[in-house]
């Protein structure tokens, strides 16, 4: 099998898990906010916050550095999980005897036995590392397919019979631990690896020298993707948290839905053809084509219909979301199509390169949030959109550094689904305005969504009819999975 072939078969399986895993894991996030109140959202989230701090320092960057690597010893994959475990370990007993100090730091007692029972975590996760990253290595997204859907329903029933049972918070926690559990033994059952103890310490040191920048890059991308969650916490305390963290949830699911797809897939990919630049920018090209065509309509049709998603999902208690889901939509569009950035980056061999514009966006990040928080949740969400869209520039240079891709067939790509969003929006503009008095509201969204998309692939099908036959033969290939068309 081509590695176009095993790419595009490795979408699809990245597609089942990516949209099999969001769709349970929305059903369950929407039970979970209609049972449990914004308090019970915002512990977690600053629970989170802390252990999403230790949880950088778990792996070490040596998973990418097995999926980056050209030449692979099994002393690096055992080297690699002893490691990992020994971390762990060390980790877990850390994040349990701070617990106190961080639930006193915020001034919130019930953090304590929350942070103490998530910490188990760690160890879940020490020990899924390596294998996760062999089955990425060899396009196995079948299995990581079935170890993901099948994880996040075992967790999801844990947490919503709690949730019933008037568990309350615990429910959420519940529900984590079970996740983390089923997602280890599904993924030793479906993996044939098993570690040795043939650990080296040269085989180390070439991961580490790879993977101590794929740890900076990921200790700033908590700075950026976290600072906005440790600041509304400790100002504005946990039911605002509660409020963003709704918000935010929406914006995890749907860029997971439309852009993790791909960007799984993207970096065992960008890695085989770093050595054939005209393949590797064909391939960034077709992955931000596709991506945006989804992108785009989504994130601008949620935050069009955002009053209505938010009382036929949530209720009306939570109703302060609306706001910042609607300003959060737009940084959605730029994470999905940027998603691949890094990852070409680094199969390319610059992770240092990386972690530099990681740095540079963790700095402006807290500095912005630090000036917003004070005027609540919604400048928040504004300031994370503005960095994002000034700073968007650095990633497209460096990639330009590195592949000498051309900047104007790039953003060239983007005209159509942007045209063709703009006219879904404002038709669906046009329905609320004339049939909000005449519809209930769930008629009312139904009908938007449905003309919504007709009108999208309508604008798509009369301005880019090459792009739309595009759509229409990689539809046809993924029936037949056996048949893969030239795109």
């Amino acid at each position: 099998m081509s590695l176009k072939q095993k790419a595009i078969k490795g979408v699809i399986w990245s597609a089942v898990e990516s949209w099999g895993q969001q769709a349970i894991s929305f059903g369950i996030f929407f039970l979970l906010a209609r049972l449990l109140g914004p308090e019970s959202f915002g512990l977690v989230a600053l629970a989170s916050v802390f252990l999403a701090f230790v949880q950088v320092f778990l792996d070490q960057g040596l998973s990418q550095a097995i999926v980056q690597r050209h030449e692979l010893e099994e002393e690096h994959l055992d080297t690699a999980f002893w490691t990992n475990i020994s971390i762990s370990v060390l980790l877990t007993t850390l994040s349990i005897a701070c617990a106190s100090f961080v639930a006193n730091f915020y001034n919130e007692p019930q953090l304590t036995p929350i942070i103490r029972w998530l910490s188990l975590g760690f160890v879940f996760g020490s020990l899924s590392s390596v294998q996760n990253a062999i089955l990425q290595r060899k396009f196995a997204f079948k299995a990581l397919a079935i170890r993901s859907v099948v994880a996040i329903l075992i967790g999801g029933l844990v947490g919503v019979t709690m949730a019933f049972m008037g568990f309350g918070v615990w429910s959420i926690v519940g529900k984590e631990l079970a996740n983390r559990l089923a997602q280890v033994l599904v993924l030793w059952w479906v993996s044939d690896w098993r570690p040795g103890f043939k650990i080296s310490k040269r085989h180390f040191k070439e991961l580490f020298s790879f993977g101590i920048n794929v740890l900076g890059i990921q200790l700033l991308h908590f700075f950026n993707s976290r600072s906005d969650d440790f600041l509304i916490g400790y100002f504005l305390g946990s039911v605002a948290l509660g409020y963003y963290t709704i918000a935010y949830r929406l914006l995890i699911i749907m860029t997971q839905l439309l852009g993790s797809v791909t960007s799984k897939v993207s970096m065992p990919t960008f890695s085989r053809l770093q050595q054939d630049l005209p393949k590797l920018r064909y391939a960034f090209y077709t992955a931000t084509r596709f991506t945006s065509l989804a992108s785009f309509p989504a994130f601008l049709g949620m935050s069009a219909l955002a009053p209505e998603l938010v009382r036929v999902l949530f209720g009306e208690r939570w109703l302060p979301s609306i706001q910042v889901m609607q300003i959060l939509a737009f940084i959605g569009i730029l994470q999905s199509v940027y998603s691949f950035n890094g990852n070409i980056v680094m199969a390319m061999g610059k992770p240092s390169w990386s972690l530099g514009i990681s740095c540079i966006n963790a700095v402006v990040n807290v500095i912005g949030f630090s000036i917003a928080v004070r005027w609540g949740i919604v400048a928040v969400a504004t300031s994370f959109v503005i960095r994002g869209y000034l700073l968007s520039p650095l990633p497209l240079l460096a990639i330009r550094k590195l592949t000498n891709i051309d900047l104007k067939t790039y953003f060239g790509q983007f005209i159509s689904p942007s045209v063709a969003s703009l006219g879904m929006v404002g038709i669906i503009l046009a329905i609320k305005y004339l049939l909000h008095e005449q519809l209930n509201l769930y008629a009312l969204l139904t009908l938007c969504i449905v003309i919504g998309t007709l009108v999208y692939a309508i604008i798509i099908a009369l301005i880019a009819p090459k792009l739309f036959q595009q759509l229409i033969d990689l539809a046809q290939s993924v029936v037949p999975l056996g048949k893969i068309k030239k795109l």
